[in-house]
């Protein structure tokens, strides 16, 4: 006997089961796969933005170099308008006149003109209110004549480069008169 078995269907409910836990399981890998982009999604965008913060700060502090980069050759010239100063308190006070004298009178006076075009000007000091960020207190000066901490006198004079001290101003400090009654 020949006995034909015919093929049937074996139980359709496993079959559908299998396919619909296969589906699922494509739909999970692809949920991870979505997040998994958009955790690399937002590492790229917080690693472009942190690029561009330091491409910002980068070409901040590039122009801020450029800016203040004559900064050391400008305090090296401060001792020569300095020196020039002295020469033509000396002449002056020594009462010399003549071609001498205002020939070291306009040398000084050029190489302010060159230094305030370079962005670099002298600190006003005397009779201002002494400021620790602009002044250097080298002594104090007893006086009733001016108000406490006001400056009665330029030692050295001090310059900024644009909005920074250079040098600070080298001053003598105004303090109250002690009243020496016994």
């Amino acid at each position: 006997m020949n006995e034909t078995r015919e093929n049937k269907p074996q139980d359709n409910g496993a079959s559908e089961n299998d396919a619909a836990t296969a589906v699922l399981g494509d739909l999970e890998s692809l949920r991870a796969k979505a997040q998994e982009r958009d955790q690399f999604l937002t590492l790229l965008q917080r690693t472009q933005a942190d690029f561009d913060n330091y491409q910002k700060r980068n070409q901040r502090e590039r122009e801020q170099e450029r800016k203040y980069a004559i900064s050391p050759f400008a305090a090296g010239l401060l001792p020569v308008l300095d020196n020039l100063d002295r020469a033509a308190a000396a002449a002056k006070q020594a009462g010399e006149k003549g071609p001498l004298v205002d020939g070291v009178g306009m040398v000084h006076a050029q190489l302010l003109s060159l230094l305030q075009k370079f962005g670099i000007s002298p600190i006003e000091a005397q009779g201002k209110a002494f400021d620790p960020n602009l002044h250097e207190a080298v002594m104090r000066q007893p006086t009733n004549e001016q108000l406490a901490n006001t400056v009665v006198q330029v030692l050295e004079q001090g310059f900024m480069l644009l909005d920074r001290v250079l040098r600070p101003a080298r001053v003598v400090v105004s303090v109250p008169k002690e009243d020496n009654k016994h």
